[in-house]
């Protein structure tokens, strides 16, 4: 027997002073930066040190970044091109290396430095939530799944599995789809709990558009899952969908 899978899918001028280095290019024979790029790079360093991210614009981090993968060359208009190209900080860094490349003056080295940013964030936000209680890091969990998730431009399905004390033991992703739909394999979902003796499970999907409102594809394929789990004494929590600044809920909803 066949089982096909459920999709999911998506119904002026400066009056003052500032701190920037002037968008000036550097002559490929010295063999140094000129004073005023290296000033430029001391400074924005200090400032973060000093206030960290939020005393920097987006541009200005993606500078300090790009420091260590273009060391001879003013990165700033690289980082406004970047910013240009996918709109903000955090889409440069969940952007995939084939489009990254793409951009005129990307290449390895800073697909590298982007991509250790980017996981290092990951990691950060997951070790917040793995084996920690579900109801007390609940606003932990929701700030994972928005780090890893709200940025991507496909949908990615995931599952977390909890045991009986609803402890997160286990975040897995379980599909990858493409701007509009995810396939997932319900009986996949809960015979993956049973392998892991998970007690409960929260699912979780990304809406590349930023709009987290459930389509009937994404109402239909919780039905199942939750009928699946049912089925075999496991507890679906919730569902949520995460789309670019805020999350929905089934449980609070009322889908489930």
């Amino acid at each position: 027997m066949t089982h096909r899978p459920f999709s999911f899918g998506e119904m002026p001028q400066n009056l003052f002073e500032t701190d920037e280095a002037p968008v000036v290019p550097i002559p490929k024979s010295r063999g140094q930066l000129p004073s005023y790029i290296k000033d430029h790079r001391k400074r924005l360093r200090d400032r973060f040190l000093t206030g960290g991210a939020a005393a920097l614009p987006d541009y200005e981090m993606l500078e300090l970044v790009l420091f260590r993968a273009i060391p001879r060359q003013d990165v700033k208009p690289l980082a406004h091109l970047l910013l240009d190209t996918f709109g903000d900080f955090n889409r440069v860094l969940s952007a995939p290396p084939e489009r990254l490349t793409s951009v005129k003056g990307v290449g390895a080295a800073v697909v590298q430095e982007l991509k250790i940013v980017e996981a290092a964030a990951h990691r950060l936000a997951r070790s917040r939530v793995m084996e920690r209680h579900v109801v007390s890091s609940w606003d932990a969990l929701l700030d994972y799944c928005h780090t890893t998730m709200a940025h991507r431009d496909t949908e990615q399905f995931r599952v977390l599995y909890l045991d009986r004390k609803n402890t997160v033991i286990a975040d897995e992703e379980q599909a990858q789809g493409t701007v509009d739909h995810v396939p997932v394999y319900p009986r996949e979902v809960v015979k993956r709990a049973l392998e892991l003796n998970a007690s409960a499970m929260i699912l979780v999907h990304n809406h590349p558009s930023g709009d987290p409102t459930p389509s009937d594809s994404d109402i239909s394929m919780t039905i199942q899952v939750n009928n699946a789990a049912q089925a075999l004494g496991l507890t679906l929590h919730d569902h949520l969908i995460i789309g670019k600044s805020r999350e929905l809920s089934f449980r609070a909803q009322g889908y489930l």
